[in-house]
C-alpha cells in the first residue's frame, strides 16, 4: 500500500468511525486532500445533460468546462471565456460564433475541439432530459440541431429562433447542461443509442479541474485532480465529499479534524462551532429564495386587498432573527441579490392592524379557513407555524399539511393548495430564470398544464407582466434590461400572489487552515480548484 492509499484509508476510516459516534482521536486530513461533509442524497446522475440537482451541480462544476463560465475569484464580473476564447454576434442578433481555445485536453488526453462542443450541445437537446429546456427555449430541437448548432474548423455557431439578449444566451451556457463532454470517450460507451447516457451517470468525460474517481449514492463522491488543467494543477489533489445528514454529526467530524468543511450545520451548531478551536465560519449569499404562494382560484385569496394583507402578516424580522438566524436574510423580490436587475426594496413588515384594515375592505368573512402545504423540512415547518400564529390574530385559521417534497409539490403543481410554503433556486444565472417563472404565464388555463411556471401554479395571469418579461429577455442594452427587471419587480411586489420572504445565506464551517473557499454565490456552484490548505 503506497503512502497516498494509506492516507486515504486512514481518512475514510476516521470518517466512518466519526459518523457512528465511536470516540477516537485522529490527525488532521492530509495537506493535499479536501474532505467535505454535505448532504448529497439528491444526486441521481452525473451526466451534465441530465443532472439537475444542487449537489450534482457542485460535482459537474469541477469536472466539466463550458464555452463560457464564471471565475470563482470574481463572480461579479459575470460570464468569462473558457473553452471559447472569444465570440462574435451577427448583426441580426440570432447567431453567435465561438472560437475555440487551443491547447485544451480532456482527461482522456483527447483534445477539446469544436466538434466536441457541437456534439455536447446537440446531445443535450436530443436526449431531452429534465434540464433540456435551458437550451430548447432558444428554439433548438432534435430535428433542427444539425442546422442550428454547427462546428466548422475551430469555431462553433449557434443560431437561435429569434434575437435574444446575448447575455441571456451566454448565461444559460454556464449552467450544468452546458458542460462539454469528450465525444470519443462518450460514444465508445454508447449502449442502444443512448449517446453514452447510462455510462455518464456514474463516470466522467470532462476537461475540468477534476475527474471522477467514484460516486457511491448516498455515501460519497471522490474526485482526483487534473494535472493538465488549463489554469494549473489544483492544490487539492483529491476531494472527497461525504454524505452526512445530521448537523450534529457534521460538527463533530469537523471539530475532531476528520473533515475540512461542514456545509449543512444548523444555526445552533454554527453558533457552537464558532467557539471551537481551529474552526472558522464562511458566510456566502446564495440564490435560493423562500416564498409563500397564494392560489388565485380561491375566492378570497384572489382579492387584491387580501394579497396585500397576506404580505403584512409575515413576521420577516422575527424569523430572520430567531430560527433562521444567520442562514436567511430578508429579501422580497424574485431576483436574488447579485443578479442583473436585482433590487433591495423590502416594503413589507409584520403589521397586523394594516392587515385587518385590508381584510375588512375586501369583505373577508369571519372564520375563514385555508390550507397551507409544506414539505417536511424543519425551517419550512417553523415558517408555517409562525405564519399560522399571525393569521390567527386576524381571525384566519391556517391548517398546515406537512408531507414529502414529492407529495406537496404534486398538489401545488395541480393547483390544489390554498397556500404553498417553499423555496426556489435559479436554474441558470440570468434574470429570466426567475422572471420567466414568477411573472410569466402566457396561458392561465388548466389545460395549459404549465407546471414549470410558478405563476401558472398559482392560477395568476400576471396582469400584463408576461408581456414585459417577454420584452426584457430580448433587450440587448444591459442598462435598459436591468431597469426593465427593476420595474417588473416593483409591480410584482405590489400585485402578485407571492410573498417572497428570504434569500439563503450558506454558512460553511471549516478548519482554519482552509483558504480560498468560494461556494458559487448566487450564480453558480462551488469551485474546488482554488482551495488551499
Amino acid at each position: 500500500m503506497n503512502a497516498m492509499n494509506r492516507l486515504l484509508t486512514s481518512a475514510a476510516l476516521g470518517l466512518a468511525i466519526g459518523v457512528t459516534g465511536v470516540a477516537a482521536s485522529f490527525a488532521e486530513t492530509p495537506a493535499n486532500m479536501l474532505v467535505i461533509a454535505n448532504r448529497i442524497d439528491d444526486v441521481t446522475t452525473l451526466d451534465p445533460a441530465e443532472s439537475f440537482e444542487f449537489a450534482g451541480s457542485d460535482i459537474s462544476r469541477n469536472i466539466y468546462q463550458k464555452l463560457v463560465n464564471f471565475d470563482p475569484s470574481d463572480l461579479d464580473a459575470g460570464y468569462q471565456p473558457e473553452i471559447a476564447e472569444s465570440w462574435e454576434v451577427s448583426n441580426d442578433g440570432q447567431t453567435i460564433t465561438f472560437t475555440i481555445r487551443d491547447g485544451l485536453t480532456f482527461h482522456s488526453g483527447n483534445p477539446v475541439t469544436a466538434a466536441d462542443v457541437e456534439f455536447s450541445l446537440r446531445r443535450a437537446v436530443v436526449l431531452n432530459k429534465t434540464p433540456s429546456f435551458i437550451l430548447t427555449q432558444f428554439g433548438f430541437t432534435a430535428d433542427n440541431v444539425g442546422e442550428t448548432i454547427v462546428a466548422d474548423g475551430n469555431t462553433v455557431t449557434i443560431t437561435t429562433d429569434k434575437p435574444y439578449a446575448t447575455s441571456f444566451v451566454l448565461n444559460c451556457l454556464t449552467s450544468t447542461i452546458g458542460g462539454v463532454v469528450d465525444m470519443q470517450t462518450v460514444m465508445a460507451n454508447e449502449v442502444d443509442g443512448d449517446m453514452g447516457n447510462e455510462w455518464l451517470k456514474t463516470n466522467s468525460a470532462g476537461s475540468g479541474a477534476y475527474k471522477l474517481v467514484s460516486w457511491k449514492p448516498n455515501e460519497s463522491v471522490t474526485l482526483q485532480s487534473n494535472p493538465d488543467f488549463y489554469l494549473g494543477a489544483p492544490a487539492m489533489e483529491r476531494v472527497i465529499v461525504r454524505h452526512v445528514t445530521e448537523s450534529a454529526s457534521q460538527r463533530l467530524l469537523l471539530e475532531r479534524g476528520d473533515i475540512d468543511i461542514a456545509r449543512d450545520l444548523n444555526p445552533e451548531d454554527i453558533a457552537g462551532a464558532r467557539d471551537a478551536d481551529g474552526v472558522t465560519i464562511h458566510d456566502e449569499l446564495r440564490g435560493r429564495l423562500m416564498y409563500l404562494a397564494f392560489n388565485q382560484k380561491h375566492p378570497e385569496l384572489s382579492k387584491p386587498e387580501v394579497r396585500q394583507a397576506m404580505k403584512y402578516l409575515v413576521d420577516y424580522e422575527g424569523m430572520q432573527n430567531s430560527f433562521l438566524n444567520g442562514q436567511y436574510t430578508i429579501h422580497q423580490n424574485f431576483l436574488p441579490r447579485t443578479f442583473l436587475g436585482a433590487v433591495d426594496e423590502n416594503p413589507f413588515s409584520l403589521n397586523v392592524e394594516k392587515a385587518k384594515e385590508l381584510l375588512a375592505a375586501a369583505g373577508v368573512p369571519e372564520g375563514l379557513e385555508i390550507e397551507a402545504g409544506v414539505r417536511e423540512a424543519q425551517e419550512r415547518i417553523e415558517i408555517a407555524q409562525t405564519y399560522q400564529n399571525a393569521l390567527a390574530q386576524v381571525g384566519i385559521k391556517l391548517n398546515i399539511t406537512v408531507g414529502t417534497a414529492k407529495q406537496i409539490l404534486a398538489r401545488y403543481r395541480a393547483r390544489e393548495l390554498d397556500v404553498y410554503i417553499g423555496a426556489w433556486g435559479p436554474d441558470y444565472p440570468d434574470p429570466h430564470t426567475n422572471a420567466g417563472t414568477f411573472a410569466f404565464n402566457p396561458d392561465n388555463s388548466d389545460e395549459a398544464n404549465a407546471t414549470g411556471l410558478l405563476a401558472w401554479r398559482n392560477s395568476w395571469d400576471t396582469g400584463g407582466l408576461t408581456e414585459k418579461v417577454s420584452a426584457a429577455v430580448v433587450e440587448n442594452d444591459r442598462d435598459i434590461r436591468q431597469q426593465m427587471y427593476s420595474d417588473i419587480q416593483a409591480t410584482f411586489r405590489d400585485t402578485s400572489p407571492f410573498a417572497v420572504m428570504f434569500q439563503k445565506i450558506e454558512q460553511a464551517a471549516m478548519r482554519d487552515n482552509v483558504a480560498n473557499v468560494n461556494l458559487g454565490g448566487a450564480t453558480t456552484a462551488v469551485s474546488y480548484w482554488p482551495i488551499t490548505k
